[in-house]
């Protein structure tokens, strides 16, 4: 059996925390940022910690060797 890759651009988009959690950047902040409301551009900023059944699949599928 062949060893099973990363996918690049996960790696590239998810971090592992110490515990085991994926840690992902906060999404929508990209474009159309005038219609935001300002708490939203708050609370949006920096990173965040997947739910468990997202975390799940990015970990099996997309980062196997963690």
């Amino acid at each position: 059996m062949p060893k099973m890759k990363t996918k690049a651009g996960a790696k590239k988009r998810f971090k592992l925390t110490a515990t085991g959690k994926v840690k992902v950047q906060q999404a929508g902040k990209r474009h159309m940022m005038i219609k935001r409301s300002k708490k939203f551009i708050r609370n949006a900023r920096g990173t965040t910690v997947l739910s468990d059944q997202d975390a799940r699949i990015i970990k099996r599928h997309y980062l196997p060797n963690g």
